[in-house]
């Protein structure tokens, strides 16, 4: 349905979709909040363990998916694995990942959150593995610490390196910057991790 406005028609199931989209994250945001003031030094300790072994587990998968990748994984002066796993799924189409970056030069451990909002798209979300690969110590950092969103505008037509390079079974977010997405088949080699914003874990770091 679309009504005439000031700026012209406007779409109103758009307008319902960006507004659930708003509460959900409004939600996430105060769940973290709350959680934060629940939980014990133990059960952050366990927390990061199990966000460890999940990073370990999905890098393996990728391994066996793509054995060429464990190179491009250690030689990258940085890289971040996230998955939705223990996470529940939200009904406006947005959901929530946990995650870990890992600066290779320094073995600086970052725990991180993902926050995927999908306006409009109706209920849950497909699981996702991602691993991120930077070749540039300027563009992890700036992931890790500047917090990274991600539009719904990206595209896989992002340019190779300068050199002409690519990383196979990995999608070009940008210049330096590669992308993994593990599904239950296989590699994606379309960009499907649209409209998602990466932020530090303060409750675990």
């Amino acid at each position: 349905m679309t009504v005439e406005g000031t700026f012209g028609r406007i779409d109103t199931g758009l307008v319902r979709g960006i507004i659930r989209g708003l509460v959900v994250t409004g939600i996430l945001l105060c769940s973290s909040i709350a959680l934060a003031d629940e939980m014990t030094d133990e059960e952050r300790q366990k927390l990061r363990g199990e966000i460890d072994a999940k990073t370990q587990e999905i890098l393996n998968e990728l391994y066996e998916e793509s054995p060429d990748a464990k190179s491009h994984v250690e030689n990258a002066a940085g890289y971040a694995v996230f998955s939705n796993f223990g996470m529940k799924i939200f009904v406006a189409g947005g959901g929530s990942g946990k995650g870990l970056a890992l600066n290779n030069k320094t073995g600086e451990r970052t725990y991180m959150k993902m926050l995927e909002i999908q306006a409009g798209l109706g209920f849950g979300i497909k699981k996702f593995k991602l691993v991120w690969i930077f070749l540039d110590s300027a563009d992890f950092d700036d992931f890790v610490n500047a917090g990274w969103e991600f539009g719904a505008q990206a595209t896989a037509a992002a340019a190779m390196g300068d050199d002409g390079s690519s990383i196979q079974g990995a999608v070009p977010v940008s210049d330096g910057v590669w992308l993994y997405q593990l599904t239950g088949s296989g590699l994606a080699l379309e960009l499907t991790a649209k409209s998602t914003r990466y932020f530090k874990n303060d409750d675990l770091n």
